[in-house]
């Protein structure tokens, strides 16, 4: 078994055309995304796992239950709009939030090499999350960022082979991590912009 970010599908891999972000691509890696929490290795952050987690089943729901309209995270939101309830278009606004919070803390991190991840974290937090949030949430997300393990030991998970083999070289991590990043972060500019576009945020 190969090193974390070789075991899951990369952002990198997510087919965008003319006609969006294709929807199950997107969901699968956005669930490899929640597993570098467990790799944090603080309960802390279960908030955040189980918010990202929730919103990917809503988006998962109406694309099981609409399949013929959901090929792309465009076509779902567009045909979602007639509805009453917009749950998956909720759901993928907040979902898209949280992906944007964890790949900023990343990208901080990996600009700065001697930046402990905690402060990484928080400086994503400030520029993301934190002005959606109540005077609770942002109470547990400090507790979640103080927790943070050290920047060494995070590193050091992330370049591991589960099974045993060597792990991967600084080098190799850094290019796999940052074509991840670059392209989570690609995603969630142009969702973000046709939310902006469509008005389809609002209320939300």
């Amino acid at each position: 078994m190969a090193p974390y970010l070789e075991t899951v599908k990369s952002f990198a891999d997510v087919p965008v055309t003319d006609a969006g972000v294709d929807t199950l691509a997107f969901l699968e890696a956005a669930e490899g995304l929640v597993g570098i929490f467990d790799l944090l290795g603080s309960t802390a952050f279960s908030v955040v796992q189980n918010d990202i987690k929730g919103n990917i089943a809503k988006v998962r729901a109406r694309y099981d239950a609409a399949r013929n309209l959901s090929g792309t995270l465009e076509k779902l939101v567009e045909n979602e709009k007639m509805e009453k309830k917009r749950t998956a278009t909720e759901g993928l606004l907040w979902l898209l939030r949280g992906l944007s919070f964890t790949c900023k803390a990343l990208q901080n991190s990996q600009a700065n090499k001697t930046e402990e991840l905690a402060d990484a974290f928080a400086k994503s937090y400030e520029g993301t999350l934190k002005r959606f949030h109540n005077f609770v949430v942002k109470g547990i997300f400090a507790v979640a960022m103080k927790a943070c393990p050290y920047r060494a030991d995070f590193y050091k998970k992330l370049a591991a082979d589960p099974s045993g083999g060597p792990p991967a070289s600084q080098e190799k991590l850094d290019e796999e991590l940052n074509k991840w990043l670059a392209a989570l972060d690609a995603i969630v500019a142009r969702v973000e912009a046709f939310y902006e576009k469509g008005s389809y945020g609002k209320g939300f």
